[in-house]
C-alpha cells in the first residue's frame, strides 16, 4: 500500500533509496539506482522523480553532491507503508531459543542476558524495561540501625525496585532486634505478590517481635514506595555498537548521544508511550523528542510475564537502520522471552 500522494513509481524509488542507503551509508544518486536496480526507466526520469520526492519532503540532499538520503518522513513512509516484513533466519531463531532456554531463573539476570543477546544480534544498543503489572513480588526487607533510635527500611522486589524509608523510634532498639524482625518479615512474605502484602501482615510480625507502631509505620511506608516505583528498572547493552556506525564518526556528537542514552530516565522516556501497546512501535529521528537524539531511531516490542505484566524490548540505533530485520529480531526475542517467562520457574 503506497502513501497518499505517491504514485507506484515514486513509492518504489523511495523504498529503493532507503534500501540502498541503509546498505551503504552513502547518499544515493539516480545513476546508482538505474545501474543496480531494474527500475525500467532512464536515469533522467529517476533523477526527476527523486527531485519531486525531495520537494515533497521524503528525501534530503545532505550536501552539494548529487546523492540524496531519506528524511524522517521518508523513513516513516517506508516503515509504515512500503517495507516488506522479514522473518528471522533459522540460525537466529535457534540461537535466541537456546540462549533463553539455558538462562538463569532469576528475573533480573534473565532480562540482562536477553538484552545482551539482542545487542549482539542487532549490532545496536538494546535495552529492556522490567515487566510492570500485578506480578511484582516481595524478595526481601532489610532493617538497619544507623543510630540508637534511627534506622532505615530497605525493600527489594522482583522488579529490581529497592525502596528505602528512614524511620525515627520512640525508644532504643538494638540492631539484633531489627535483624530478627527482618528475618521474620522475610519468612512471612517471601515471594508473595506485593499487592497481597497488607498492613495487617506487617503489624502481626512487628507485634510478635514486641516492637512498636513506629517500626510498623516505617516498614509500611517502604512497602508502599516499592509498590509505586516511579519507573521500571532498565537493562541496557551494546552501547559500544554505536561506535561502529559512520553517522557517529564525529566524536563530539557520539559523546553527546552516549551521555544521554546512559541515563535510564532518558531511555524510559523514549518508550514510555509504548508501555500500554500490544504491538511493535517504531520512532524515527525527531519523534524521539530530543534534538540530540535526532540521528537515532528506536524499535520497541512488548513481551509478557504472566497474564497482566508487560515489559518492553527496544533496539536503539542510527536512523539508517535495517528496520525490517530489527523488528524481526526484537519480535522473535520478545516471543522467546515471553515463553521462557511462562515456564513458571522464573523468580
Amino acid at each position: 500500500m503506497k502513501q497518499p500522494g505517491l504514485d507506484e513509481r515514486k513509492a518504489y524509488i523511495l523504498a529503493t533509496v532507503v534500501y540502498e542507503y541503509v546498505a551503504t551509508a552513502e547518499p544515493v544518486a539516480s545513476q546508482t539506482l538505474t545501474q543496480k536496480y531494474n527500475l525500467g526507466v532512464s536515469s533522467a526520469t529517476v533523477r526527476n522523480e527523486m527531485a519531486e520526492l525531495e520537494a515533497a519532503g521524503y528525501l534530503v540532499q545532505p550536501h552539494t553532491s548529487a546523492g540524496r538520503v531519506p528524511s524522517d518522513a521518508g523513513y516513516r513512509t517506508y516503515v509504515d507503508e512500503l517495507m516488506q516484513p522479514e522473518a528471522l533466519t533459522p540460525g537466529d531463531r535457534r540461537r535466541i531459543r537456546d540462549e533463553l532456554h539455558d538462562a538463569t531463573r532469576e528475573l533480573d539476570d534473565l532480562i540482562d542476558q536477553t538484552t545482551r543477546l539482542l545487542g549482539r544480534l542487532s549490532k545496536s544498543l538494546a535495552f529492556a524495561t522490567k515487566p510492570q503489572g500485578e506480578t511484582q513480588r516481595f524478595k526481601h526487607v532489610q532493617l538497619i540501625s544507623i543510630a540508637p533510635r534511627t534506622g532505615v527500611a530497605i525493600v527489594v522486589t522482583s522488579y529490581g525496585v529497592s525502596a528505602q524509608s528512614l524511620f525515627e523510634l520512640k525508644a532504643d532498639v538494638c540492631a539484633d532486634d531489627l535483624t530478627r524482625l527482618s528475618s521474620a518479615l522475610n519468612a512471612r512474605c517471601a515471594n508473595r505478590l506485593m499487592s497481597e502484602i497488607g498492613d495487617a501482615d506487617v503489624a502481626a510480625v512487628v507485634a510478635e517481635q514486641g516492637l512498636g507502631d513506629d517500626v510498623r509505620g516505617a516498614i509500611v511506608a517502604a512497602l508502599q514506595s516499592a509498590r509505586a516505583g516511579e519507573a521500571p528498572e532498565i537493562a541496557a547493552a551494546g552501547t559500544q555498537n554505536l561506535l561502529d556506525q559512520p553517522e557517529f564518526a564525529d566524536v563530539r556528537k557520539l559523546r553527546s548521544i552516549l551521555r544521554i542514552v546512559e541515563e535510564q530516565r532518558t531511555l524510559y522516556d523514549i518508550v514510555a508511550d509504548a508501555m500500554t501497546s500490544e504491538n511493535p512501535r517504531v520512532k524515527i529521528g525527531h519523534e524521539l523528542g530530543n534534538d540530540e537524539l535526532s540521528d537515532l531511531s528506536v524499535v520497541t516490542v512488548p513481551y509478557r510475564f504472566g497474564p497482566n505484566a508487560i515489559g518492553m524490548l527496544s533496539i536503539l540505533g542510527p536512523r539508517r537502520m535495517p528496520y525490517a530485520r530489527l523488528l524481526a529480531l526484537a519480535s522473535g526475542t520478545a516471543e522467546s522471552l515471553s515463553r521462557r517467562l511462562a515456564d513458571g520457574d522464573v523468580r
